[in-house]
């Protein structure tokens, strides 16, 4: 499902339960999902619409769902936000809503950051402190993040308005951006619209950042939000890319089939097919280490420039030396000496897990070697 909102609201409700689909309604759910610690963020928001946020989380999510609720108050000089917000939910959610105050305004950004600090649960929702939820607005997310925990959840939207509490429905859709960086709505992937199914999830390049779900661990994996993210929704375009620059964690570089020339990617198991030997030449070989060069079992990693799919080929038999030599740091990119474009991932439908290895102009991904064989001293 994707996200959506009219910013000239103020009020905005998740999932409502007047606009539920029928097939959204005979869904079930695993009983050993994992619980979320949902964060509200604000700054100066009226008592009554904090409060109905509040009450709305709790009494639409399981109990067994909802490890705490966390609100993050980003320095407001309303009173009513103090002493009076303390002493209520104390009294009406101990030990379940907890308060974070920061004592200087930091903006959205770094609000969010304080709140995921806190949070204890392993999953984590972020919303502005002026939505509603309804009942089984938690578990579809869930689902998808137990699923995989690389996927960040943006739940629909729909609108309540202002002046009369109405519920609005909105059309699903994906989002985008165009060239000034403002998120958009764009119209679903032709494939979701052939399938005919409203409840299926729709894949989106963007979001709109008032309302997030995401695995706690690999939010901070992929280096959370920028706390120097100082312009308006500039969070809607980051975390996007964030994600797919991401988007191969716990995946390595592998040999693949004997009779086969190409590098996959693979599920890590650190068996002799990952091995990787970073040579100061700059080969990067694959299979069994060894103290010499060229080890029979090993190959070379090579951009020959001629398609996109990297080779594996004899370290010997390589036609030209400088395709086999590649430029890389720990932590950084692999990038070809000979073409200069980089070993990259991207998602393919045809792909064994989802995702093929690729040469192509450098995006930023990244790569790590997980073990460091230091050389002997003599």
């Amino acid at each position: 499902m994707v996200l959506g909102q009219d910013s000239k609201e103020c009020l905005v409700s998740v999932l409502h339960s007047e606009l539920l689909q029928g097939v959204c309604r005979q869904m079930t759910y695993s009983d050993d999902l994992p619980q979320i610690s949902v964060v509200f963020i604000f700054v100066n928001e009226a008592l009554s619409v904090i409060l109905r946020s509040v009450h709305s989380v709790v009494n639409h999510t399981p109990s067994q769902l909802l490890k705490e609720v966390i609100l993050v108050d980003d320095n407001s000089d309303n009173v009513e936000l103090k002493l009076n917000l303390d002493q209520y939910v104390s009294k009406r959610y101990p030990g379940l809503v907890k308060i974070v105050r920061n004592s200087r305004r930091e903006g959205l950004i770094r609000a969010r950051l304080q709140g995921w600090k806190v949070a204890t649960a392993p999953v984590v929702g972020f919303f502005d402190a002026h939505v509603e939820f309804s009942t089984g607005w938690a578990e579809p997310a869930l689902t998808r993040i137990r699923e995989d925990r690389r996927r960040i959840v943006l739940p629909a939207i729909d609108n309540i308005k202002y002046d009369t509490f109405e519920v609005q429905q909105y059309a699903s859709a994906a989002h985008g951006y165009n060239w000034g960086l403002w998120c958009m709505y764009i119209v679903p992937p032709q494939d979701w619209l052939d399938r005919g199914d409203e409840a299926a999830p729709i894949r989106t390049p963007a979001m709109i950042g008032c309302s997030f779900v995401v695995d706690r661990e690999y939010f901070g994996d992929i280096g959370l939000l920028d706390p120097g993210m100082e312009v308006y929704g500039g969070e809607n375009i980051e975390l996007g890319m964030r994600v797919r620059n991401s988007k191969a964690s716990g995946y390595c570089l592998d040999q693949g089939a004997e009779d086969d020339d190409r590098a996959i990617l693979y599920p890590c198991h650190g068996m002799s097919s990952q091995l990787v030997r970073y040579s100061a030449e700059g080969l990067l070989q694959l299979g069994p280490l060894g103290s010499t060069a060229f080890l029979p079992d090993s190959k070379c990693l090579v951009d020959d420039g001629r398609g996109r799919t990297p080779a594996l080929k004899k370290c010997e038999d390589v036609a030209r030396p400088a395709q086999r030599l590649w430029d890389f740091t720990q932590g950084g990119p692999i990038v070809s000496r000979d073409t200069g474009r980089c070993l990259e991932v991207e998602m393919s439908k045809d792909a064994n897990f989802g995702l093929r290895l690729v040469v192509q102009r450098c995006s930023g991904q990244k790569w790590t070697i997980r073990n460091w064989i230091k050389p002997g001293r003599h």
